[in-house]
């Protein structure tokens, strides 16, 4: 690791230990799988392949890293954190067997808890990430603390995550450049003929040749099958006439960035071009609204009304922007009545989006950076498609 990172992590680490203290937290332990990785990598840089992890911040001392044997030697080569210790507790997952690792050196919750209790009088320990581990998991620190008061500390992760280094801002750009190369594959690859999976493997291609360390989803949906509001791709052909929805994402040095920009292969329809218009509009009047100072709620509003305008709200089917971050969808998530107020720093994305109306199902996503003048794309391509999409509506 070099010394900016390391730097990073430990202001990382500082920030959160302030809110610890705040709220009388002795440790926080922050759960981690290959599903909810967010706060686990936030906090050390690992993220499980296939079994559990944590990592436990005291508040002192060095941060404590809990893998399973299997992933102990890519845990070693991700983590931030030297100190890292194996628990039976994190093996494999998927299967209900007790896995033999003959190599393994174990510790357990038990020791873990007893020298935090020792080193730092451990009173109050906060779990980021309770409602995500399994319940055997929870009940084995729980049996093992049980002179300790646990709390959720999910809500400290989020306050952490809400505004944006920048070293994150510079994952988060990478990640749309990546995302905005396989997107033009995609495009490309949709002809008439091509299956959907084709045009997904497209796109998954370039993302990681570009340097994507993993492609989160892929989501392709032609004709008929829009209307799956997240589909999955399929052997099915794409006809001319075709809409397609294609969202993309793609995840660099742990940050996510997505992107969705509606279009018909081969002929479209005054209908369709109707449809992808409304969408359009809408994202153009929540561009302005994405700015310091501004109500979260308005930017909101702003969407929904103009869809209440056109008679087309019944297929405005959820918030139409969300954070994006270590998460592809993140705080803030906000809906008409949020009074919270947008500020430099935060990254969040527009997901314009009408689902089930007779013309189609589709969705604009772009990311923003919110700066001291307004916001900052992410994602190039949306920008040009847009500018060229309604230079040929005129």
């Amino acid at each position: 690791m070099n010394n900016k990172l390391e730097l990073e992590f430990a202001e990382r680490v500082d920030k959160l230990r302030t809110l610890m203290k705040e709220r009388g937290i002795d440790a926080c332990l922050i759960y981690g799988d290959e599903y909810r990785k967010e706060n686990l990598r936030y906090i050390s840089n690992y993220w499980p392949i296939f079994e559990r992890g944590a990592v436990i911040v005291a508040m002192a001392g060095d941060p404590i890293v809990l893998a399973a044997p299997e992933g102990e030697l890519v845990c070693h080569e991700m983590s931030i954190w030297s100190d890292i210790r194996l628990i039976p507790d994190f093996n494999c997952v998927t299967v209900p067997d007790e896995i033999e690792y003959p190599h393994a050196q174990y510790t357990d919750f038990k020791k873990v808890i007893h020298e935090l209790k020792e080193k730092y009088g451990l009173i109050r320990l906060g779990i980021a990430g309770m409602d995500a581990m399994a319940k055997q998991v929870y009940e084995s620190i729980a049996a093992n603390a049980a002179d300790v008061e646990i709390v959720d500390a999910n809500e400290l992760l989020f306050a952490l995550r809400l505004k944006k280094s920048a070293y994150e801002i510079h994952c988060l750009k990478e990640a749309a450049r990546i995302a905005d190369e396989g997107y033009r594959a995609l495009m490309e690859a949709a002809n008439v003929g091509a299956t959907e999976l084709e045009i997904a493997a497209a796109a998954y291609y370039v993302c990681m040749r570009e340097g994507a360390e993993n492609v989160p989803f892929c989501l392709v949906s032609s004709g008929a099958r829009v209307n799956t509001i997240i589909g999955r791709p399929t052997r099915k052909k794409v006809e001319n006439g075709d809409m397609l929805m294609a969202a993309l994402a793609v995840q660099f040095e742990g940050y996510v960035a997505t992107i969705n920009f509606p279009f018909v292969v081969g002929e479209s329809s005054p209908e369709q071009r109707e449809f992808i218009n409304y969408l359009i509009e809408a994202n153009d009047r929540a561009l302005p609204m994405i700015r310091p100072g501004v109500r979260q709620g308005d930017m909101v509003g702003a969407v929904k009304s103009y869809f209440r305008e056109q008679g087309i709200d019944a297929y405005d089917l959820y918030p139409p922007l969300h954070g994006c971050g270590v998460a592809e969808a993140e705080m803030p998530y906000p809906n008409e009545s949020t009074t919270g107020l947008f500020e430099e720093g935060m990254t969040v994305n527009t997901d314009i989006s009408l689902f089930g109306h007779p013309n189609g199902s589709n969705r604009i996503e772009e990311g923003f950076i919110l700066t001291k003048e307004g916001n900052e794309p992410m994602s190039r391509l949306v920008r040009e498609l847009t500018a060229k999409w309604k230079k040929t509506q005129r």
